[in-house]
């Protein structure tokens, strides 16, 4: 096995952790108050944005080194995009564990609301997309990524840490808003946003793949 699939190897078992870290935050109230000083921010998650992080880099070195030293294999091609999948829905959902499992007094069913739709939403355009490309697969057609896929990408990326850190340090600004106008909500609204429009632009695009052919 090549370095560049080690290490995709090795972020999906960073994501395992964060998965089995869950349920243990879920269980454990008392980790959801755990604040750094005045900030707001939770210091397991913290812990879990920094791990999103690194797990993240990993996504880009991987790639990078497959192509700059021609170690690119059909492995790492099967491998490369459930990891990244599995990392960006993972820690989503992760995000509202904490959120239905909190007291009452702590909850805000309307936010909770709004961010199980994002999540469905866009883990639901990742399953269109992919069937699409298993289908086209079976027709010898690559469908490649476009620009509005990667934009979405890195929306999400930018987006998940800052819900992680309870929207630090831009609740020194919008601690006033609004809970749904704060900046980092903008953010994971504008990622859900761009990943309905490029999942709507993958279909649209190779629409043919899906036409029976005689």
């Amino acid at each position: 096995m090549n370095l560049p699939n080690k290490i995709t190897i090795s972020r999906i078992i960073l994501i395992f952790g964060m998965i089995i870290a869950m349920f243990v935050l879920a269980l454990i109230p008392d980790l959801q108050v755990m604040t750094i000083g005045n900030s707001g921010v939770n210091l397991v998650y913290l812990i879990f944005t920094c791990v999103f992080i690194v797990a993240a880099f990993t996504d880009m070195l991987d790639g990078k080194i497959a192509r700059k030293f021609n170690l690119v294999t059909d492995f790492g091609k099967f491998l490369d995009p459930i990891a990244d999948k599995l990392l960006n829905d993972a820690t989503m959902i992760f995000i509202l564990v904490p959120q239905v499992y909190a007291p009452e007094q702590r909850r805000d069913p309307m936010m909770l609301t709004i961010l199980a739709v994002c999540v469905i939403l866009m883990i639901a355009r990742d399953l269109v997309v992919d069937a699409l490309r298993l289908v086209a697969v079976k027709k010898n057609i690559v469908i490649a990524a476009n620009i509005f896929g990667k934009a979405k990408t890195v929306l999400q990326m930018i987006a998940i840490p800052m819900l992680l850190l309870n929207d630090w340090p831009w609740k020194y600004f919008d601690g006033n808003w609004p809970n749904s106008l704060q900046i980092s909500n903008i953010f994971f609204y504008l990622a859900t946003i761009m990943s309905i429009v490029s999942g709507v632009i993958y279909v649209w695009q190779n629409r043919a793949v899906l036409k029976e052919t005689k």
